[in-house]
């Protein structure tokens, strides 16, 4: 006979939660220290009630629906409608369109160019950083709107057409003539793929008509967000290398030849189509000067690369938010992880990784709008510092997500816990617009070919000397650096780097709190640390780099 073990009534005691966070929802994105500074230095506090609104739809749970939404269910490329007729169009889900919504009736795409007060780009820019904080890869689309403008200036009766509509604040998706929509998105297409970054190897084509218009004939490799109204493209002209205005639709209604031959599988930005597109007989409008194309896309390249170095310290201070959440409510050994001496050092070198990153991407947002008011100097400096600030920023950010989420370990590598999309997008930036080798270059030629940019990028540093030794002494250094030598490819990235961490250490020095900008000095300047994340000295000011995270 077989014994009946008795047993107690069910419980659900086993599954009670316990130690683990509170949700990061219900929150104001903006409401950050480092930001906020910022945005009032360089001239744009008469924004900051709008920015906070957009902080806390930013930090909403309908906000963080949509980012995952828009990733888990990846844009659709429909080649043929039902019928055979070629359509070349990709469909999105609805959550892609609600973030767009947002972003471009924010006036985080191109409406700062028609928005004269001063600080109009810098407040688009802490706009951008907090809105594609959520999600990022919605932010190419927008990014590409707003650098599409000055490009377009450089022929009048384009910029006169298509400008209102690039500015407005209407989000109006789907392919119809552009002079029917009432507000247009922009995108490129430069590299191809036996070229990529070498554009002067491209070999498409562009033959002009007798009315005017010309029409190209070739394949690009990456043109991300085929959706949009409005592509720049480079093509060859018989006068050389040239930049062309490309509507998916026509004037008249009929569709351009577009045809979109793949969309790519990408690492991140998943929410965002990247595809490769075919030219046949493909209707284009010349943009500039014929042979000029490279002098005339640089002028968008230059401000997507800003938007490269906002979208890295948003990246940087997204995941940064989240691992500082989790420190305050995780507790471990008897005290809350935040307490534990270790890990509060991890949490205050990426602090100071990002802080860093963030005062440098706003000085760039502050140049960028004074040199479009006319200011040669601030011109000059952006020059410089923009490659200098994408090359290290968009270098840094794939390792500071990676120790964000280790500190929420397990939890961290949890799709729900949204950090491995954060670590998939980390490296775009880093790539798009020019790889760190094309930066580290690009500052070469703007040392040999524009003296001016150094002398603006040297008082710009100058002006916190005698501040702090640690300082000074790297600034000394970096000049003998700068003397461009029978070498100096193969030094680029050294030079490209230390030019990087002076100048964040410029700005800290003068505009963050002491003890920021001391450990700042002592880290990355003087080089008291080891390699990774958490190795800051034992005399670091670890609760007022604590006090500087976000909540």
């Amino acid at each position: 006979m077989t014994a009946t073990v008795p047993r107690t009534a069910p419980s659900a005691v086993t599954h009670e939660v316990t130690n683990q966070p509170p949700p990061l929802t219900g929150h104001d994105v903006a409401d950050d220290p480092v930001l906020i500074e910022g945005v009032r230095r360089e001239g744009a506090e008469w924004y900051l009630d709008d920015l906070h609104r957009i902080g806390r739809l930013a930090g909403s749970e309908e906000t963080q629906r949509w980012a995952e939404e828009a990733n888990r269910y990846e844009p659709v490329l429909r080649t043929h409608d039902r019928y055979g007729h070629r359509v070349d169009e990709v469909d999105f889900h609805p959550s892609y369109h609600s973030l767009m919504d947002v972003a471009v009736s924010e006036g985080l795409a191109g409406s700062a160019w028609a928005d004269p007060r001063p600080g109009a780009h810098v407040a688009r820019a802490a706009g951008f950083m907090v809105w594609s904080s959520t999600e990022a890869g919605h932010g190419c689309p927008v990014s590409m709107t707003y650098a599409v403008v000055p490009a377009l200036r450089r022929s009048p009766e384009l910029a006169a057409l298509y400008e209102p509509l690039l500015t407005s604040r209407v989000y109006d998706p789907g392919l119809r003539a552009p002079g029917g929509k009432r507000g247009l998105l922009a995108g490129m297409g430069m590299t191809e793929k036996q070229g990529g970054t070498d554009v002067r190897a491209n070999t498409t084509s562009a033959a002009e008509q007798p009315d005017g218009t010309w029409r190209l004939r070739g394949h690009k490799w990456f043109t991300s967000a085929p959706m949009n109204d409005l592509f720049l493209v480079l093509a060859q002209a018989p006068g050389g290398l040239s930049c062309f205005l490309v509507p998916r639709v026509l004037p008249d209604g009929s569709r351009n030849t577009f045809r979109i031959q793949r969309l790519k599988d990408k690492l991140g930005n998943r929410s965002n189509a990247s595809s490769e597109p075919e030219f046949d007989d493909t209707v284009a409008w010349l943009v500039g000067d014929e042979g000029k194309g490279v002098r005339t896309i640089i002028d968008m390249v230059t401000m997507t690369r800003l938007d490269c170095v906002l979208g890295s310290a948003s990246g940087t201070r997204a995941a940064l938010a989240q691992a500082a959440h989790h420190a305050r409510h995780r507790s471990v050994f008897g005290a809350r992880l935040v307490e534990q001496p270790l890990m509060r050092n991890v949490l205050a070198d990426l602090g100071l990784e990002s802080e860093a990153a963030t005062a440098l991407a706003l000085r760039l947002a502050g140049a960028a709008d004074r040199a479009q008011r006319g200011d040669a100097g601030e011109r000059a400096f952006l020059r410089l510092a923009t490659a200098v600030g994408k090359y290290w920023v968009c270098k840094r950010q794939p390792a500071a997500v990676a120790e964000a989420l280790e500190c929420l370990g397990g939890n961290g590598y949890d799709e729900a816990s949204g950090l491995p999309r954060l670590y998939r997008d980390a490296p775009l930036n880093g790539i798009w617009e020019g790889s760190g080798n094309v930066n580290a270059l690009d500052l070469l030629r703007a040392l040999a070919r524009e003296p001016e940019s150094l002398e603006a990028f040297g008082a710009e540093i100058e002006a916190a000397l005698g501040a702090d030794r640690r300082l000074d002494a790297a600034w000394r250094e970096l000049r003998a650096e700068l003397v461009l030598t029978e070498d100096a490819q193969l030094r680029a990235r050294r030079i490209v780097e230390r030019a990087a961490l002076v100048l964040q250490g410029s700005l800290l020095v003068r505009h963050a709190p002491a003890a920021v900008a001391d450990a700042f000095c002592a880290s990355r300047l003087a080089g008291d640390r080891g390699l990774a994340f958490g190795t800051l000295p034992a005399g670091t000011d670890f609760a007022a780099l604590l006090d500087r995270l976000p909540r």
